[in-house]
């Protein structure tokens, strides 16, 4: 007979026990995973921790380098700090700008003149730094303008753009503008092949009728100044991205090209026929030669040449008649091509000069040319053909190796100081880091994302830093808040003074940014201006002294010579203004103290306001349209009196016979 009673407390007991043991188990594992969790926890937190160290820069203290990034379609320049990120500056250069008064105030208007008339806007693309002897000198910084093609100079002791040269001939001023190893010239090519000179024709017949000039812009080594030296006119494909000569290849410039078709519609499938398109490789060694004895054709054109005058503190726009122009058919040795492959976007040389990078955009593959191998296939004439009698070089007889497979959508390429190289994948979002000889592939690390250009600072010199590598990426989606449809673009951070590229950081940029150049700030930083001298104002209506304050009048057109200082206006209560009248107001800041500038602003101008450094002079124009007494008043928080600094204007009737008169505290 079955005991019930202690079958049924065997099942109890056993319950119990596997249960408790179960519990036991699970509390274990809990445990082990708590510690685990702990202990992962803790060394993310010191990664962190770390990495945070690595960008971090004490308040007081200064970012190690400038990165110059570019806005794309802002027009402008930006002034960043690394490692910490910082935006420090919006530089003007191609679009105006409300918060500098840059191409609003009477004094920079002519900076935007074009032989187009005034524009107001810009595509700003790829900054470059002055050189002595292939390494970065911190005087200048070039950019180009790809809409309306112009290639403008900023002064780095002010940061402020001090000259703007537009380049006839060119369409799509992309493949722009590059520094030679002594800033001897400044280079630009055109993307788009136009009718040359431009003219009613068929769009259909661009094959063989549509050319691509070459800037070659010369630039005075004490002044910066730029004057257009010569065009070298070449076929009609697309010159997209270049690069000069470094160390043994100085004294040539080297152009990736694509469209080699000469397709003139969905470029996407007929300009994409070939397996190799061209890198031009162009002697402006021998280019000098050839002007110099004569070997040139004179063409009439038009284009605009504004310079900004620091003594005058004021812009001048002329417009040039005509330019020199070489035709590679008529002067042996100026040009040949280099097979590329495919639809080649980006075209980097190694800091000796030796190696010639061409980012194949369809290409699986890097390929690296020699410039060595190219100059002895030139002196033994391996030519496979010629391309509107433009020799071309054999393929094999020029190249140096090739990065086998190291990523998707191959962009551009920057160096270190180790002998690496480091290239940009659009499509697989990384940079990928490999050995220049060897080409093998040493590390990669993604981006977020579709990287663009890159940069290392002095990494297109002769004398790369190599410490930091800055990617610039198109997309950004989901690294930051969310502002709308419209986001930022991003930049990220990495340390590449190891043997592993380390991301550090990301931080959002100004408008689109597509390269960026970098400096380190020694080279830069004391040689910054302060202040502009009073003494060496000579704007034409400067006023020097609050007892030189004036107004007058020439017929409807009134001239009112002004001074600012903490914290007033003088004169800061003017009337006999009439109504119909065009009111002048030439505006100094009396003072010479670092960082104190001042703003003034006037109700009903169709203007900006104007925000004018200590020493300086500007000009804004308000027209009387309206019977009234009208106030102005400083923009920029100057002084604890800062709301005290303001003024009327009384505007009265036409036909009234007040004169005018102005005061300050009632004299």
């Amino acid at each position: 007979m079955i005991d019930f009673k202690n079958t049924i407390k065997d099942i109890k007991d056993f319950i119990y026990i596997w249960f408790g043991e179960l519990i036991f188990v699970a509390g274990l594992i809990l445990l082990l995973f708590f510690f685990l969790s702990c202990e992962e926890t803790s060394n993310q937190g010191a990664l962190k921790s770390d990495i945070a160290e690595k960008v971090y820069v004490p308040p007081g203290e200064h970012d190690e380098f400038y990165a110059l990034i570019s806005g794309g379609f802002s027009g402008q320049l930006s002034v960043y700090g690394l490692p910490s990120g910082r935006l420090f500056k919006v530089i003007p250069v191609f679009s105006q700008d409300p918060e500098k008064a840059y191409g609003y105030n009477e004094e920079t208007k002519p900076m935007l003149n074009t032989s187009y008339g005034f524009v107001p806007w810009g595509d700003a693309h790829h900054p470059d730094i002055s050189q002595t002897n292939g390494e970065l000198d911190g005087r200048w910084v070039f950019i180009n303008e790809n809409n309306t093609p112009r290639v403008a100079r900023i002064d780095l002791t002010t940061f402020e753009t001090v000259e703007i040269i537009e380049l006839p001939n060119s369409a799509g001023n992309h493949s722009s503008p590059y520094v030679t190893d002594n800033t001897e010239y400044v280079v630009a090519g055109t993307r788009f092949g136009v009718p040359v000179p431009q003219r009613d024709m068929p769009i259909d017949e661009y094959k063989g009728n549509f050319k691509g000039a070459l800037s070659f812009i010369k630039v005075d080594q004490e002044t910066g100044g730029m004057n257009l030296e010569f065009q070298i006119m070449m076929p009609g494909f697309d010159y997209d991205k270049a690069h000069p000569g470094r160390g043994k290849s100085h004294g040539w410039m080297f152009f990736t090209t694509y469209n080699v078709e000469e397709s003139n519609t969905l470029l996407e499938v007929n300009a994409s026929q070939r397996d190799k398109d061209f890198i031009a490789a162009v002697n402006w060694k021998k280019a000098e030669e050839y002007i110099k004895s004569g070997k040139y054709t004179t063409m009439s054109t038009k284009y605009a040449h504004n310079v900004y005058d620091e003594h005058t503190q004021s812009a001048t726009s002329t417009m040039k008649k005509e330019v020199k122009i070489l035709d590679p058919k008529e002067c042996p040795g100026l040009v040949y091509f280099i097979p590329m492959p495919k639809s080649p976007h980006g075209c980097d040389v190694d800091p000796s000069g030796e190696y010639i990078v061409g980012s194949g955009k369809l290409s699986a593959n890097v390929t690296v040319h020699s410039f060595s191998k190219m100059i002895k296939a030139i002196s033994e004439k391996k030519f496979d053909g010629e391309a509107y009698g433009i020799p071309i070089i054999n393929f094999e007889d020029a190249l140096a190796g090739v990065v086998k497979q190291p990523g998707l959508g191959p962009l551009h390429t920057e160096f270190d100081n180790k002998g690496n190289g480091y290239t940009t994948f659009f499509i697989s979002s990384e940079v990928v880091k490999w050995k220049l000889g060897t080409w093998e592939i040493l590390d990669r690390k993604p981006t977020y994302y579709s990287v663009g250009h890159l940069m290392i600072p002095g990494g297109n010199s002769q004398s790369p830093f190599g410490k930091y590598l800055l990617a610039l990426n198109k997309i950004t989606k989901d690294r930051y808040l969310p502002t709308g449809p419209e986001v930022c673009h991003s930049a990220q951070l990495y340390d590449i003074s190891g043997s592993k590229m380390e991301l550090l950081l990301d931080f959002p940029t100004i408008g689109e940014p597509h390269y960026a150049a970098g400096i380190p700030a020694s080279l830069i930083k004391e040689k910054s201006k302060k202040i502009y001298k009073l003494e060496e104002n000579h704007h034409p209506y400067v006023t020097r002294s609050p007892k030189d304050a004036k107004v007058v009048r020439n017929g409807n057109e009134v001239h009112v010579y002004m001074t600012m200082i903490r914290s007033h206006f003088a004169p800061d209560n003017i009337e006999g203004v009439k109504e119909g009248d065009k009111v002048y107001f030439h505006v100094t800041n009396l003072e010479q103290d670092y960082d104190v500038p001042h703003g003034v602003a006037m109700i009903g101008a169709n203007t900006s306001e104007l925000l004018i450094m200590p020493g300086q002079t500007e000009t804004f124009i308000w027209d009387a349209n309206q019977e009234g007494v009208w106030p102005f008043y400083c923009t920029d928080f100057c002084s604890a009196l800062h709301q005290e600094m303001q003024g009327y204007v009384r505007v009265s009737p036409k036909s009234s016979n007040i004169k005018l008169n102005w005061s300050l505290d009632g004299e």
